[in-house]
């Protein structure tokens, strides 16, 4: 351990003082669902200052972290956008990788919706629903069996008579992630199952559920192809498109904005973002633009951020992760990861 300690500090210092000018623009990776909310504030980063736009690609949130915990040095990303928290195997990865000092980024909460095309017959669902549709198993006569059903009203008679076909994000996304756990799990709780045996179910490999990349713009123009289906998606997006699409109620709470950001709404989580900081002060303008990203104008209430559907933090806890950003807090690895 003490080796790869100092290993570590080896590879920052020479990253320190061999890439100073290696790379002029920030370089930022992970979730699609904080894609455009981190996509408005490098462009208005690039606008306010004289820093080079940063670059931000949407590769999912386990996908970002996998770049991001990759190492040290301007060939690695400086910034990786996730949909839900950094989990400890991840963390403990970047540790392994020299990445040893991350600063970690709470910017607000996003529902996940499950909807359809806007003149789609309307779905009203529990979480057991949810779990009946689309886990690998279900619980039925007192035991696990494969799931065999076909159609909604099959999981639920007041469900319409139409397939199961729900288009969803991949297992590298976070949006997945945390559907998986909220919906999901949570159903299979509702369903009779304990926490040890709902933690184990996994989404359905035969047709049922369709992975569609990291792309949910692209989920929601394929719903406008085929009414007949679902799909899997953040809130920001049903925002953005609400005269194509619609989501369907959960518990019988609709995925609304004040229902998201009053914790009504059963399935919503917590958006964030981590830096590298060892890249600060080496990479021109981090410190700036995580300023930039916590800043009332971008997350506040009336932010721009705000505008494009992200459901904004409470005052002090968006000055928590402002004074995090002050001093260059750095996580711990106690602080609760899963």
């Amino acid at each position: 351990m003490k080796s790869r300690n100092i290993l570590a500090l080896a590879a920052t210092v020479a990253f320190a003082a061999t890439t100073a000018n290696a790379r002029d623009e920030i370089r930022i990776v992970g979730s699609s669902t904080v894609f455009p909310f981190s996509t408005a504030v490098a462009e208005q980063f690039g606008k306010k200052t004289d820093f080079e736009t940063p670059i931000v690609e949407a590769t999912g949130s386990g996908g970002g972290l996998k770049l991001f915990c990759a190492g040290v040095g301007a060939e690695h990303p400086d910034i990786a956008n996730a949909s839900r928290r950094i989990k400890l195997k991840e963390f403990n990865l970047c540790k392994d990788n020299g990445v040893t000092e991350i600063i970690e980024v709470k910017i607000g909460f996003d529902g996940i919706v499950i909807g359809n095309a806007i003149d789609s017959p309307s779905f009203d669902l529990t979480r057991e629903d949810i779990y009946k549709a689309l886990a690998s198993e279900v619980s039925q006569y007192g035991r696990l069996t494969k799931n065999t059903f076909k159609t909604w009203d099959e999981v639920n008679p007041s469900l319409p008579a139409q397939p199961i076909e729900v288009l969803g994000p991949p297992p590298t996304s976070g949006t997945r992630d945390a559907f998986e756990e909220l919906a999901i799990h949570e159903g299979a709780r509702e369903a009779g199952l304990d926490k040890k045996e709902a933690r184990k179910v996994v989404i359905r490999d035969d047709g049922a559920y369709i992975e569609s990349g990291e792309n949910d713009n692209l989920i929601v123009s394929k719903l406008e192809a085929d009414p007949a289906k679902l799909g899997v998606f953040g809130f920001s997006f049903l925002d953005q498109n609400a005269d194509r699409i619609k989501g369907s109620k959960v518990d019988g709470v609709e995925p609304t904005f004040d229902n998201i950001a009053s914790g009504e709404y059963p399935v919503s989580r917590s958006l964030w973002f981590y830096v590298k900081k060892a890249h600060i002060g080496v990479i021109p303008g981090i410190e700036d633009f995580m300023a930039e990203f916590v800043d009332e104008d971008a997350i506040g209430e009336d932010g721009y951020a705000v505008e494009k559907g992200l459901i904004p933090l409470e005052d002090d806890e968006r000055d928590m992760f402002l004074s995090s950003i002050e001093n260059q807090t750095v996580m711990t690895g106690e602080e609760g990861l899963k």
